[in-house]
C-alpha cells in the first residue's frame, strides 16, 4: 500500500504570486496599490505579484516576503466499501460507541480541498457552513470531503457516521488551483479564527517551514482556538520534521492500527501529542470522482479529524473550558499504548473520548503564544501584544502556567522594573528562569540576572522605569509553574 502525504513545493503559484507580510504600522492602502490582495490582515499578510513586491520593497514595507507555494497531495485512497457503519471499526476503539455525542456546539472548520455539497451525507446536513466557495471536480480535490466525512458525517441512514454528526461543520476550499495553495491555506485558517474559538483541522504538511504560515496559526491560537493537525506519513522515510504539525501550540496527531499500534508510515517526532486510528477509514468521496460515493483511506490525515472532531464533542460539553486547557485535556486523557509515559511515537496514548470528558480540568495557561518578543510586544505579530505582568502602578503579580519542551519551549513575559527599586522574580517548579533587556526582535543577548534557586533579583538604579523579559524555559519535558513578581525599594 502506498502512503503518500502531502508536501510543500517551492514553485510559485499561478500568476507568479507572493506571500508578503508587511511591517508593523505600514499603511496597508500601499499593498493595495501594488495590486495586492489582503489574505490575513491580523498578522499583515498579502497576496501579490512580483512587480508589486518590488515596489514595496522599495518602499521599505516589507517585513517577509516568499514565493506562495502550492501544496499539493496524491489521493491515499485504495478501494472502494460499502458505506456501512460496521466498518467504523475506529468508534469502538476511541470509546465514541460509549457516550452520546451532543448537538451543535463549537465549531470545527476543515480548511483543506472543497466540501461536495451535493453528497447524500452532506446534501441536506445540517449546520453545514461553506465559507468560500467549494469545488470538487479536480482528482486531488477528494480530501476536504473525506476529511469533513470523518468528522461530521450525520447519523442519516446513508452511509458512513462521523465521530461527532451534529457538529457545527465549516468548510474553507483552499484548493483555487485543483491543489491545496498555501495563501489560501493562510486566508482559511485566519478566516476561522475571525469567527471566534472553535477547533481547525489541519490535515496537510510538509518538511519547509513557513513563518507566514506559522504566524497563521498563531493567530488562531491567541483567537482562542485549537489547531489540530496531522502528524505525517513519513515514518518509513526516516520522519523528516513536518510543519504545520511540528510549530508549537498545535496538537499534532500520529495514525494507529486496528491492532491499537502506531501504524508504520506514521510520523516518529517529539511533537506528536496523541494518536488515533489512521488506517482502513471509511470516508464519502466526491460523486465526480467515486460513483458509490465511499472509499476506505490510509493516513494521518484521517487521524486528525477524528481528533479534532473528538475535541469539538469535549468542548460542546465542557464550554467553560479554554483552548490551552482543551489542548492538555486531550493529549493528557490519551489512553498510553506505547513504552510508559510520553513516547516520539504515539505521544501520550490513543484518542478515548469518554476519558476526556471526565478528565479534571487543568490551570489555563495565561498569554499564549508567548515564545518570542514578536508575540508580546504591541505591534509586534498581534496588534495588542500581551498585558505586562507588573507595570507603573501595578508592582506585583502571581500566576500559575505551564510549559512544555515541544508544544510551549518558552514563555515570555514583560514587566516593569520602577527607577531605584529592585524587582524580585520567584518560580517554584522545574524551570529556568532569566532576566533579559527589552528587545523588539530577538532573545539572543546577555542575561541581566540568571535565577538562582528559583529567585532572580535586579536593581534599577536608573532615575527612570523600564520594562524587562521575564523568560522560563522547562527543565523537563513538561512542567507547571508558579511566578511571583514584587517590586520595592529595597
Amino acid at each position: 500500500m502506498l502512503i503518500v502525504t502531502a508536501v510543500l513545493l517551492a514553485s510559485a503559484a499561478p500568476a507568479r504570486a507572493a506571500l508578503v507580510q508587511l511591517k508593523p504600522g505600514v499603511d496597508a492602502a500601499l499593498a493595495r496599490r501594488a495590486g495586492g490582495t489582503e489574505l490575513a490582515p491580523e498578522v499583515r499578510i498579502w497576496r501579490i505579484d512580483t512587480t508589486g513586491v518590488a515596489r514595496l520593497r522599495k518602499a521599505g514595507a516589507v517585513a517577509v516576503a516568499e514565493p506562495e507555494r502550492l501544496l499539493p497531495k496524491t489521493s491515499v485512497a485504495t478501494q472502494a466499501t460499502d458505506p456501512l457503519v460496521p466498518t467504523e471499526w475506529w468508534r469502538a476503539a476511541i470509546g465514541a460507541d460509549l457516550a452520546d455525542s451532543p448537538g451543535p456546539g463549537k465549531p470545527i472548520t476543515v480548511v483543506d480541498s472543497g466540501l461536495d455539497i451535493t453528497h447524500p451525507e452532506f446534501a441536506n446536513r445540517p449546520n453545514t457552513i461553506l465559507m468560500n466557495k467549494q469545488t470538487t471536480s479536480d482528482e486531488d480535490e477528494d480530501h476536504g470531503t473525506e476529511v469533513s466525512s470523518v468528522i461530521g458525517a450525520p447519523n442519516n441512514g446513508f452511509g458512513i457516521v462521523g465521530v461527532y454528526p451534529d457538529a457545527v461543520l465549516r468548510a474553507w476550499d483552499a484548493s483555487p488551483f485543483g491543489i491545496l495553495n498555501e495563501g489560501a491555506a493562510i486566508q482559511g485558517i485566519a478566516a476561522a479564527a475571525r469567527e471566534g474559538p472553535g477547533v481547525i483541522n489541519l490535515s496537510f504538511g510538509g518538511e519547509d517551514e513557513d513563518p507566514l504560515l506559522e504566524d497563521a496559526v498563531m493567530f488562531a491560537f491567541r483567537s482562542g482556538s485549537l489547531v489540530v493537525a496531522a502528524g505525517g506519513n513519513e515514518g518509513l522515510e526516516g520522519s523528516p520534521k513536518g510543519y504545520p504539525a511540528a510549530y508549537p501550540h498545535v496538537l499534532t496527531v500520529g495514525a494507529t492500527t486496528e491492532a491499537g499500534r502506531v501504524a508504520s508510515f506514521s510520523t516518529v517526532a517529539p511533537t506528536v501529542d496523541l494518536v488515533a486510528p489512521g488506517v482502513r477509514i471509511p470516508v464519502a468521496e466526491p460523486l465526480a470522482l467515486e460513483p458509490s460515493g465511499y472509499l476506505e483511506v490510509p493516513g494521518t490525515s484521517f487521524s486528525s479529524p477524528l481528533v479534532a472532531g473528538a475535541a469539538a464533542w469535549v468542548w460542546t460539553e465542557r464550554p467553560n473550558l479554554d483552548n490551552t486547557q482543551l489542548f492538555e485535556i486531550m493529549r493528557r486523557s490519551a489512553v498510553d499504548i506505547g513504552p510508559r509515559g510520553f513516547d516520539d511515537a504515539s505521544g501520550w496514548g490513543l484518542l478515548n473520548i469518554p476519558n476526556a470528558l471526565a478528565y479534571r480540568t487543568p490551570p489555563s495557561d495565561p498569554q499564549e503564544p508567548n515564545e518570542h518578543p514578536a508575540e508580546i510586544e504591541p505591534h509586534g505579530l498581534f496588534a495588542a501584544g500581551t498585558q505586562p505582568l507588573t507595570r507603573p502602578g501595578h508592582l506585583g503579580a502571581f500566576l500559575v502556567a505551564h510549559l512544555d519542551r515541544a508544544e510551549d519551549p518558552i514563555d515570555l513575559y514583560r514587566a516593569w522594573a520602577p527607577a531605584r527599586m529592585v524587582l524580585r522574580v520567584h518560580t517554584t517548579g522545574a524551570v529556568k528562569l532569566r532576566l533579559l533587556p527589552r528587545f523588539l526582535k530577538t532573545l539572543k543577548t546577555k542575561a541581566l540576572v540568571a535565577a538562582k534557586h528559583g529567585l532572580a533579583t535586579y536593581r534599577n538604579s536608573a532615575t527612570h522605569g523600564v520594562y524587562v523579559y521575564v523568560e522560563l524555559q522547562p527543565l523537563t519535558r513538561s512542567v507547571e509553574y508558579r511566578l511571583h513578581l514584587t517590586a520595592a525599594r529595597r
